[in-house]
């Protein structure tokens, strides 16, 4: 009985600091927040940079301008569901070096717990590292750190990107059945496969 009583006690603290941390979920790094309007942030984006995302073309993102401790960034938000709403917060470090790395992986660490996911290459060239989140109000949250100084696809230096998967689901949803959209009724007219002539390994191989 006593094992029984201390098994259910044990569980309910799980539980509850399950939630505590669920609580404690991240949204904001630098001065930029997810869900909040890009128009809040109008003094730290160059709005005229505005562009596109690549293969998520509902999304648009912003360049940030030079901000204390920060080197570059894109600021991305949504643009049908929840129009304006930042999605994606996507910033590189002045500090490049492995030491302030190290240092940040960890106090994130000391914050928010072992990362979920490793996300880089098996010899470190690339060290990245992801969490995953749900907030309070069951926000779909990761947040992704890495450190690049030798391979060259991918950015070299700190880089640190935290986003809102739900928003960016439900905006993807929402343009794509908006069928007054000028780009989805180009896809659609665009969507016919096309014979390129080639078969077997030649329609995958460089020549």
């Amino acid at each position: 009985m006593n094992k029984r009583l201390l098994f259910i006690t044990v569980s309910a603290f799980l539980w509850v600091a399950g939630i505590c941390l669920a609580g404690e979920a991240p949204h904001q790094i630098s001065v930029f927040v997810l869900n909040r309007d890009i128009a809040d942030f109008k003094d730290y984006v160059i709005m005229e940079s505005a562009l596109p995302v690549r293969y998520m073309e509902n999304i648009e993102e912003v360049e940030i301008k030079s901000i204390k401790g920060l080197k570059t960034g894109y600021i991305a938000y949504a643009t049908c569901a929840a129009p304006g709403h930042i999605v994606r917060i996507k910033l590189k470090y002045k500090d490049s070096s492995k030491k302030f790395f190290e240092s940040l992986f960890k106090q994130i660490n000391k914050k928010y717990g072992e990362p979920d996911e490793y996300r880089g290459d098996p010899f470190h060239i690339l060290i990245a590292w992801k969490w995953s989140f749900i907030d309070k109000e069951g926000n779909r949250i990761s947040l992704n750190l890495q450190h690049n100084s030798q391979d060259p696809d991918q950015k070299m230096g700190n880089a640190i990107k935290l986003t809102m998967w739900n928003l960016v689901e439900e905006d993807q949803q929402c343009y794509r059945l908006k069928a007054d959209d000028p780009r989805e009724k180009l896809r659609q007219r665009n969507g016919k496969v096309l014979d390129s002539g080639l078969s077997g390994w030649d329609l995958f191989m460089p020549r």
